[in-house]
């Protein structure tokens, strides 16, 4: 009798989603490549076929490092009238393929490349995957000047805003701006929410990606990966 195997591990299932992401990259085209553990694996799997693709447009400088060390071409976002697919990850996904992405800081310039794409390919773990937006605490990129008053507008709204720091000093994104972290929220109504926040006067990027929503997911489960269309 075989004795039943061991569940994925988290890194496992990662590598696992990463992997499956490749099928949605088509010879010849630029993909864009976003930000974090998940979307490392990513692209240590497009290594493997980085002579049959354009290049790549990277929402971060961290990503940029790790597509180059790779012999990966990085193309400048201005360069690029438009992507194929963007793939990256989420802190959180729900039903309708809405997230909440910024817990790695990239959260505007991520935008941005998705933005670009055609198809926005979410690669996450089934932790992810949520009923409603607002557990994860919100990121929100803003100039450091606004912070304080954009601090307010969100405790009106019944949420914490926390400046987000490292090694003791405010956070400085590649944007060179804070990052504020919104404890308490329930966002009903992504689309709007992403329209009210983004008016703010100092608020760079809010990280609700409701206009630059997924339209597939590629969840990793103790089943495998599972796909979700929208």
């Amino acid at each position: 009798m075989t004795a039943p195997s061991a569940p994925m591990t988290q890194d496992e299932l990662k590598t696992l989603v990463g992997q499956a992401a490749l099928q949605y990259v088509r010879p010849g085209e630029v993909v864009g490549v976003g930000t974090g553990s998940t979307v490392n694996k990513f692209i240590d799997a497009l290594a493997g076929m980085k002579d049959q693709i354009a290049g790549a447009v990277s929402s971060s400088e961290a990503s940029t490092q790790r597509l180059q060390a790779l012999g990966i071409t990085v193309l400048d976002a201005n360069s690029v009238p438009s992507l194929g697919v963007y793939i990256d990850g989420a802190d959180e996904i729900d039903g309708q393929g809405y997230m909440v992405k910024g817990g790695g800081a990239a959260l505007t310039r991520e935008k941005i490349v998705a933005a670009l794409a055609r198809q926005f390919v979410c690669i996450a773990d089934a932790s992810k995957l949520v009923a409603a937006l607002g557990a994860f605490p919100l990121p929100v990129e803003v100039i450091p000047m606004a912070a304080g008053q954009i601090t307010r507008r969100f405790a009106d709204l019944g949420g914490h805003a926390q400046l987000r720091l490292k090694d003791g000093q405010p956070l400085v994104t590649d944007n060179g701006q804070h990052i504020l972290d919104v404890h308490g929220l329930q966002i009903t109504d992504p689309l709007a929410f992403e329209s009210e926040v983004n008016q703010w006067p100092g608020v760079v990027t809010v990280g609700v990606f409701a206009h630059q929503k997924a339209q597939v997911c590629l969840l990793g489960t103790a089943d495998g990966v599972r796909t979700l269309t929208y």
